[in-house]
């Protein structure tokens, strides 16, 4: 057994996203996952471009500063860096981000884009998100159409999160997921209960 507590931050990213790419939601180079190291200056390390998330291991993070500009590594920065420092702008408990592409996760943010959000409710392992302590929690996932701008769908993603208070994470249109969390063990346990959540009502709408 794997003991998460013993990794440093950078070793369990690569890890969660090699068991990302295991469990189908960062097939390819799909996903990049990020942790924040400082608000003030911003400064984040993150996954650079292009790398396949089965072979991802330490090496291949950047440290960021607030304009995506490289401070260490080798590599690009991902064109979603400025996604994920807008979260970390507007989330204050936000220390971590992993971003998914699942199947699931990718067929219902086209199928319920017109409503504007994926709302769940009623399910006990929402418990498990932080902050909700009853299965009559409602979550509410916004979804954003998708673009290759991502500098105007950050302001896009800035204006959602502004609007609507509560939030563990946000869907991009026929893209994937944005989850964050305090840690990243907390991400990735918020990633777990919504993936989850996913395939129960992608199987319940066949």
């Amino acid at each position: 057994m794997i003991d998460m507590k013993s990794m440093s931050p950078v070793i369990e990213l690569a890890y969660t996203g090699r068991e990302f790419h295991r469990l189908g939601w960062a097939s390819g180079t799909n996903g990049n996952y990020s942790m924040l190291l400082a608000r003030k200056p911003m400064r984040l390390c993150m996954t650079a471009s292009g790398i396949e998330k089965g072979a991802l291991d330490e090496t291949n993070f950047l440290e960021l500063d607030a304009d995506a500009e490289i401070l260490q590594g080798f590599g690009t920065p991902s064109p979603e860096t400025f996604i994920h420092l807008t979260i970390y702008r507007l989330i204050a408990q936000a220390r971590a981000i992993l971003h998914t592409s699942s199947v699931w996760g990718t067929i219902l943010s086209d199928h319920f884009f017109e409503q504007g959000a994926v709302e769940i409710e009623g399910y006990e392992i929402l418990k498990g998100l932080s902050g909700v302590t009853t299965h009559e929690h409602t979550e509410t996932v916004p979804i954003v159409e998708n673009s290759q701008d991502h500098i105007a769908l950050a302001h896009v993603m800035e204006n959602v999160l502004r609007e609507s208070g509560g939030l563990h994470a946000v869907m991009l249109r026929r893209s994937g997921l944005y989850v964050w969390g305090s840690t990243v063990a907390e991400a990735r346990r918020h990633v777990e209960i919504l993936e989850y959540l996913f395939e129960v009502i992608g199987r319940r709408l066949k």
